[in-house]
């Protein structure tokens, strides 16, 4: 069955775009700018926040990376979204990292990246001192768990080690201090070696986002 899955190299529809390929997933890949000036209407019967990412299948929509996450791992009979009895230690991972971890990324990639690089508004030293506090006291559980085990949950790669990672491709504007935390380096040295996330966009018709400012 044909699936589109529309995207843009931002962070989520960057990490839908990575499960994909990680999975080998049957998919058309189409770039998408929703917010862009005459751009809404295409895309507002797909999902009517204009968000990606989305996944178009059969008559239908899919949007938020979890969900498609979920919707291809099944399509392709993977276990990379847990069914089994690992599914809840899975899914409290990526629930954990929305809260803490993935909050803390997402914030500085905010006020050191996202800003600037859309002409936002001035820096927010207070946001950014949040952001970088919750970095750390999240990456030290993080990197003490990583001590003990390659991946997040005990039996391997899953879409948890994905989803935790969403901003880390983005650390070269962010700069978080993950040298600081060598257990969590490692393990983003282990995805980033795995080709499908590495450079999801190989091979891809995918503008490069606007540079940020020096």
């Amino acid at each position: 069955m044909a699936c589109t899955l529309y995207f843009s190299r931002n962070p989520n529809p960057r990490l839908a775009v990575a499960v994909a390929r990680h999975l080998d997933a049957p998919v058309d890949f189409q770039f998408a700018e929703p917010l862009a000036p005459g751009e809404a209407e295409k895309y507002r019967h797909l999902n009517p926040s204009l968000r990606l990412p989305i996944l178009g299948e059969a008559g239908r929509s899919l949007w938020e990376a979890d969900a498609i996450a979920c919707r291809l791992s099944r399509m392709q009979g993977s276990d990379f979204w847990r069914q089994g009895d690992d599914e809840p230690d899975m899914i409290r991972w990526i629930s954990w990292s929305r809260d803490h971890f993935m909050r803390a990324c997402d914030i500085v990639h905010f006020e050191r990246g996202t800003k600037p690089r859309y002409g936002l508004g001035p820096l927010d030293e207070a946001a950014l001192a949040d952001g970088l506090a919750t970095f750390q006291a999240s990456a030290a559980i993080l990197d003490a768990h990583l001590r003990q085990q390659h991946w997040l949950l005990a039996s391997g790669l899953s879409y948890a080690d994905f989803r935790m990672a969403t901003f880390l491709p983005f650390n070269d504007i962010a700069r978080l201090p993950l040298g600081e935390h060598p257990a969590l380096q490692a393990w983003y040295g282990r995805l980033m070696a795995l080709p499908g996330w590495a450079d999801p966009f190989a091979g891809l018709s995918a503008p490069e986002l606007p540079p940020v400012p020096a």
